[in-house]
């Protein structure tokens, strides 16, 4: 946000702080005329004005346009017509998903040039749900990396780090970091092999990673033509729903009741090294659901081989980045920074045999999916194997293994908080479903947020 804009909004916020509500409660309010967009959006302005120095979340913003829409949506409100159950919610979105007259860049330096001539379908149906678009967010290069520590428009911070400079998780960091400090109300992401769950959970918020082809990829600068999808963050998971339904398009079928649900826990502790922490919460969510009548039932994947498969997801991602920024790194070389011409160039330059071997990995996970959903009706595990950390200490070898798998299988996905640590970190715990459950999903994700006392906010925000 440039120092015009910051001036532009410094007076405006309504005295009712709406912002650090959830989105479904700043709806609420709109009908019951307490808030209007208007309030809503400069509220939103101001707050990113006064903390995005400090975060390096949002790199550009439409404030003028925001406004129009703004103004539209407030004047439905007023006539008892709103187009959706988000009309007048105030978003940003990630960086590599076009939005008309922004930069269009997926945080590489050589596309800074670029402004999106129209709008990606998942932000047209934002707008045509009455959404109002307030800007960009900050991202990882290229959307290929864990931390959200661009060469090219700088390192993005974690509202929960409070003195300390905490990642926000990649590629979707500033996503996380935007609604955790309440800069927006939700944000869109994309998601490859965790791209959106791992910064929900590094942040404290909820996001969600829908089944494979439910929400249009089109319009987003690809990293993996076949993992990558686009989903929401929101402050609650409650609030995912409504967002899912407008970015696909249908209303989502399907609720949660604990009573009679078949739950598969991930069986993964002999595979994988959970922080104590984390895992007490994920047990702690688990027994609430077996007390409130769920049947609880062990499952692990046959084919999914966690840091091999993890593994082979992130060759073909390399490899497919590779065809998608090929002719830019020949033109324009020093446009994109060493290690994420490096990582590319070694996907593409991998032996044929090998990139078929790591598809066929891919594929095999549908048949794992097949096989746990003919077992439960949804999976559970942590979304991250650990909370937050500090921005130089070594990026855990594993931060994916737990989210990669729903990216393969195609199988719909939602990371929300199951409470703080001992020192005040949210952790997160993931809802995995069939192809096509999204609705299920959200709905158990929600169950499980609000069993764990949330939705939460980082102190200070």
């Amino acid at each position: 946000m440039t120092p015009q804009d910051a001036e532009a909004v410094a007076s405006s916020a309504p005295p009712a702080r709406p912002e650090q509500r959830t989105l479904s409660a700043q709806i609420d309010a709109f009908a019951l005329g307490r808030w209007t967009p208007v309030q809503l959006l400069e509220s939103y302005a101001a707050r990113a004005a006064r903390y995005n120095p400090r975060l390096n979340a949002v790199v550009d913003t439409r404030i003028e346009a925001a406004r129009a829409e703004a103004a539209a949506s407030a004047d439905r409100w007023a006539r008892g017509e709103p187009l959706s159950d988000i009309d007048g919610a105030v978003m940003l979105v990630k960086a590599n998903i076009a939005v008309k007259g922004l930069p269009w860049t997926a945080g590489i330096k050589a596309y800074e040039r670029r402004i999106a001539p129209k709008d990606a379908p998942a932000v047209a149906r934002l707008k045509a749900a009455g959404a109002i678009i307030l800007g960009t967010l900050n991202m990882e290069e290229g959307a290929l990396g864990a931390v959200t520590d661009n060469p090219w428009l700088g390192r993005c911070l974690n509202p929960w780090g409070g003195g300390q400079d905490l990642t926000p998780g990649g590629s979707s960091g500033g996503s996380g970091s935007a609604v955790a400090a309440g800069l927006c109300a939700a944000a869109l992401g994309t998601d490859t092999m965790g791209s959106v769950r791992i910064p929900a959970a590094y942040c404290g918020v909820a996001g969600h990673k829908p089944s494979r082809g439910l929400i249009p990829t089109e319009g987003v600068i690809a990293l993996s033509t076949t993992l990558d999808h686009v989903g929401p963050l929101a402050r609650s998971a409650r609030d995912l729903n409504a967002l899912t339904a407008a970015l696909c398009g249908q209303v989502l079928a399907g609720g949660f009741e604990p009573a009679g649900a078949r739950i598969g826990r991930w069986r993964f502790e002999d595979q994988l090294v959970c922080d104590a922490q984390v895992y007490a919460l994920f047990e702690s969510a688990l027994q609430r659901l077996a007390e409130a009548g769920a049947e609880i039932i062990d499952i692990r994947p046959r084919h999914y081989a966690y840091g091999r498969s993890r593994r082979r997801g992130l060759l073909v991602s390399e490899a497919e980045g590779w065809a998608v920024h090929e002719a830019a790194i020949r033109a324009h070389p020093d446009g994109f920074s060493e290690s994420f011409r490096d990582l590319l160039h070694w996907g593409a330059s991998q032996p044929g045999e090998k990139l078929k071997a790591a598809r066929a990995a891919i594929k095999a996970c549908e048949a794992d999916a097949a096989d746990w959903f003919s077992q439960c009706d949804l999976v559970l595990a942590p979304t991250a194997l650990e909370t937050a950390f500090a921005f130089g200490e070594r990026i855990p070898a594993g931060q994916a293994d737990l989210t990669a798998f729903a990216d393969m299988a195609g199988a719909p996905a939602t990371a929300a908080p199951s409470g703080l640590t001992a020192s005040g970190l949210p952790a997160s715990i993931q809802v995995i479903g069939p192809h096509g459950a999204d609705g299920r999903v959200i709905s158990a994700a929600a169950c499980i947020e609000a069993g764990a006392g949330g939705p939460f906010a980082p102190p200070g925000f």
